[in-house]
């Protein structure tokens, strides 16, 4: 008896074309693309409209609607070696790529623009009063701002010795957009909400793990916040900065999302000294030109 030579029928299984795949993701890829483009437009306006519209999609779509987020479960998965699937996930590292590209092209903006729970934390700042705030000393503001970096380092070395990718609960809020996690999870997370109705952007500024990461790939940042001479006495820009990034003339990249409140303020010739400076000093070199002789306007006088 002759045996066939594919007894299991493998040989029979359609193959899926590229063509299949992409038309499979096209919804997702188009509507991510969308959203990333108006993240992009809205940071290279300096929209304040624009941007409190992308910050309003970041939390509807990308947290609720899809639970797009960056999380240290991408750094667990990178350093297993056990990444997902390029061609089934395409959308996935369409979204890691612009993270990655647009860090190094400008820093934090993923942070400032993209992440669905910096979003909402921006849109808590937004609408909520000013006098509920508390204002954070300097000094434990730089040294609050640590606690992210250490969190990054103790989770990836829990990760490395235990491979418990589940740890990721306990350092990052991002799995309430997924709704689902045990109740002592929402309890704590209802506490870091009602903190960060009292100090704004509270996780965002000392304890994301992913913040920490992006911060540390910001220091190879290429198009960075140009700062004026007058900076270094100025503090006007420091006081507005609501993420503690700005000290003195430096701004801190591991802190700054690129949130263009600053910029905004630097290129305003109202508020910003350095145009009031440069007005005065051009006033006085137009009052110290000397007058052609002949120049006075009065009628020249004939021989």
């Amino acid at each position: 008896m002759i045996q066939p030579s594919d007894p299991w029928a493998f040989d029979e299984e359609p193959v899926e074309t590229w063509a299949e795949i992409l038309g499979a993701q096209a919804p997702d890829l188009l509507w991510l693309s969308a959203f990333l483009l108006l993240a992009l437009v809205s940071f290279r306006l300096r929209s304040v409209r624009l941007k409190y519209a992308t910050l309003v999609v970041a939390v509807a779509y990308m947290g609720f609607a899809k639970s797009h987020l960056i999380s240290v479960t991408n750094i667990f998965s990178l350093i297993d070696g056990n990444l997902p699937v390029f061609k089934y996930n395409l959308a996935f590292y369409l979204f890691v790529a612009f993270t990655i590209v647009s860090t190094i092209l400008w820093g934090r903006l993923y942070c400032g623009r993209v992440c669905a729970f910096g979003a909402l934390t921006q849109l808590m700042d937004a609408t909520l009063p000013d006098t509920l705030r508390v204002n954070v000393p300097r000094a434990l503001e730089r040294r609050a701002a640590w606690i992210k970096f250490g969190l990054l380092a103790a989770t990836i070395a829990y990760f490395a010795v235990t491979r418990d990718m589940l740890i990721y609960r306990y350092v990052e809020p991002f799995w309430m957009f997924g709704m689902f996690a045990t109740p002592p999870l929402w309890v704590g997370l209802s506490v870091l909400l009602m903190a960060t109705v009292f100090v704004r952007n509270l996780y965002c500024r000392f304890l994301c793990p992913v913040g920490a990461t992006l911060g540390l790939l910001s220091y190879l940042a290429v198009f960075r916040i140009k700062r004026w001479s007058e900076c270094h006495t100025c503090r006007i820009c420091q006081k507005a900065c609501q993420w503690g990034a700005i000290d003195g003339p430096r701004i801190l990249v591991t802190e700054c999302v690129r949130c263009d409140d600053c910029e905004r303020l630097y290129a305003d010739e109202a508020k910003c000294p350095h145009w009031r400076i440069l007005a005065y000093r051009q006033r006085k070199i137009i009052a110290l030109t000397p007058v052609p002789h002949g120049a006075s306007g009065g009628r020249a006088q004939s021989p």
